[in-house]
């Protein structure tokens, strides 16, 4: 049987296209980064209170550096996401071609604008 599983509307692609993979991109690495960054703020919270007994201040010195943590993670990389997926989407209609170019391309400046926003190094 060689039929397709989906009726899809004629002329419709059969995958998705950049911008709707962008949605999925961007909700995967904000949840990715609030996963990560709770379990990195439980690993800081249990280093920094380490010294104090078990009672309800330390568990709020936990919860707090989890959650901070958390946010701080899935802002950061959802932030990043958003970038690499405006910037492939506006490469993509731009040049009017979905190929690996676009992908590098949206990585590059992606990295380059983070980035930016530190100081230059100085070769020394």
């Amino acid at each position: 049987q060689d039929t397709d599983e989906f009726i899809l509307p004629t002329g419709a692609n059969k995958t998705r296209g950049r911008f709707e993979l962008a949605f999925f991109t961007i909700g995967g690495c904000c949840m990715t980064g609030a996963a990560f960054g709770a379990l990195n703020g439980l690993r800081l919270g249990l280093k920094e209170t380490q010294n104090m007994a078990w009672s309800k201040p330390r568990n709020v010195q936990i919860l707090n550096m989890v959650t901070r943590q958390g946010a701080l993670w899935a802002n950061t990389l959802g932030s990043l996401a958003l970038l690499y997926s405006a910037f492939g989407v506006i490469i993509e209609k731009t040049r009017g071609a979905e190929d690996d170019l676009n992908t590098i391309a949206a990585g590059t400046l992606t990295g380059m604008l983070y980035k930016s926003t530190g100081r230059v190094a100085s070769i020394s």
